[in-house]
């Protein structure tokens, strides 16, 4: 059994002012793995005195030394890639291959754009060439809250804590109760790179607690979250008390649409996206939205490809799915699936209960419904989970306005060889981020969304401008400062 019951407060690992046991649950065996302690008001007040404390000489150091800082960082992840791979695979389940070439990658990946992104942004340039000494400043907004999530938990700590720190912001970092152990062991990276005490700061805790009281907390500046859209929503209230900044990044229920020219891997590539990391993605392409020209063929090629899909264990090498993060999540997937059936969507693959020969692990089985109308609950509601709902739709102006009919606005997918069709499609969506024929965004592309799925930008120039203030000045000579 792994204990890690102490936080990461001003430069030390200290215990917690009242201890409170919580049990990390291997998911694929459903057995204890490591005790954490939760935080109480007086750790999370601790944590914020040392980032408020932090902040002054923080936001004074110059970007370069911040991006130094950050390279060193850069080094000591890498080195330590197989421990985070580790750590993950084990506290949320994914399978080893995936934690090492994706989650614990994601995690290096940012960091290396940010530190490019950083040595491109002008933390301070002229305004007006017609008003000599007018100035822009882009300074930090100075104590950071940063809430993460437990499905790609190196991906969001890192999009999060390295745009703080190039941005200038001090932080405390509460990463979810359900994957603690990569975040400790991303905080040991950051006291090995150097940071000075009280720049980067972890507790531990649940919603209810530790987030609630950073969220009013008087003296933190902003909330970066990530998770569901009603936790959100709570979020964004708690904080408006004190008017803070709140960045959410939250849920979805990415379209994909596949038109009738799409090529001919589209359909395999949709169900593979979206049973990718147990479904467990808020930018999941959860409803394939075909033309009718080739909808039965869709659905008998998706239906394949998910009867194709593996389920196993996360310790065990190999491009299987692994088990859902807990029997929460479990069981809504179950109950949700239910519902598709009860609502008279078509099984063609999967349904309720665990893969054959897997009686102990939250485990599900990769799931597809066809015949899927968009007033279902299975194409409205966000499963987080290995289930693909597939929609038919006649005209382009009909699978739009399906794409779109959805209180979220993350991710959507367009499949077609019509540059024309491509680019008006692209227009019309209502999301944050589009992807066009499985093209990628690109290193530092802005992720976030429209509508319940959040407000602000993680990733490059865009995530660092979340945590800055803009300050204008007059009559100011840099040079002489």
């Amino acid at each position: 059994m792994i204990e890690k019951r102490q936080f990461y407060i001003n430069g030390n690992w200290s215990d917690p002012a009242t201890p409170s046991d919580y049990q990390v649950i291997d998911p694929s065996t459903e057995e204890p793995c490591a005790v954490i302690s939760l935080g109480g008001q007086a750790d999370t007040n601790a944590a914020v005195d040392a980032a408020k404390a932090a902040f002054p000489e923080w936001m004074n150091t110059s970007p370069a030394q911040r991006i130094a800082l950050v390279e060193k960082l850069q080094k000591v992840y890498d080195a330590r890639a197989e421990d985070m791979a580790q750590a993950i695979s084990l506290e949320m389940g994914a399978p080893i291959d995936l934690a090492r070439q994706q989650q614990a990658a994601a995690g290096s990946g940012h960091i290396a754009a940010f530190i490019d992104a950083a040595k491109e942004y002008e933390f301070e340039h002229p305004h007006d060439p017609n008003t000599p000494g007018s100035y822009i400043r882009n300074e930090p907004i100075g104590v950071a809250a940063l809430i993460t999530p437990w499905n790609w938990p190196m991906n969001q700590v890192t999009l999060k804590v390295i745009a703080a720190a190039v941005a200038g912001c001090t932080m405390v970092l509460k990463p979810s109760e359900e994957s603690p152990l990569s975040a400790m062991v991303f905080a040991e990276m950051m006291d090995e790179a150097g940071f000075p005490p009280g720049v980067f700061n972890l507790i531990n805790g649940d919603g209810a607690g530790v987030g609630t009281q950073l969220t009013e907390h008087p003296d933190v500046d902003m909330v970066s979250f990530t998770g569901s859209s009603r936790a959100g929503k709570l979020i964004s209230k708690a904080a408006a008390d004190s008017l803070k900044r709140v960045s959410l990044e939250l849920g979805g229920k990415g379209a994909n649409l596949i038109f009738a020219d799409a090529d001919d891997d589209a359909v395999e590539r949709g169900v593979l996206h979206c049973m990718n990391n147990s479904g467990q993605s808020c930018n999941a392409p959860t409803r394939m939205i075909v033309q009718q020209e080739i909808y039965d063929k869709a659905v008998e090629t998706a239906t394949k490809v998910a009867e194709s899909i593996k389920v196993g264990p996360a310790s065990e090498e190999g491009d299987h799915i692994g088990p859902v993060v807990n029997k929460v999540q479990f069981d809504k997937i179950q109950d949700l699936i239910q519902k598709g059936i009860d609502e008279g969507a078509r099984l063609v693959a999967g349904g309720t209960g665990r893969p054959d020969g897997l009686n102990r692990g939250f485990y599900v089985k990769p799931t597809i419904f066809a015949d899927v109308n968009n007033n279902m609950i299975v194409a409205r509601e966000e499963i987080f989970g290995p289930v693909l709902s597939i929609i038919p739709f006649d005209t382009e102006e009909d699978g739009i306005s399906i794409a779109n009919n959805t209180p979220y606005g993350l991710t959507d997918y367009l499949q077609t060889q019509d540059p024309a069709r491509a680019a008006r499609v692209a227009r019309a969506l209502r999301a944050g981020m589009v992807e066009v024929n499985g093209k990628s965004r690109g290193a530092g592309a802005p992720f976030g969304g429209m509508k319940q799925s959040g407000n602000g930008r993680e990733g490059g120039a865009w995530g660092i401008e979340d945590f800055i203030e803009v300050k204008s000045v007059s009559g100011y000579d840099p040079a002489a400062a």
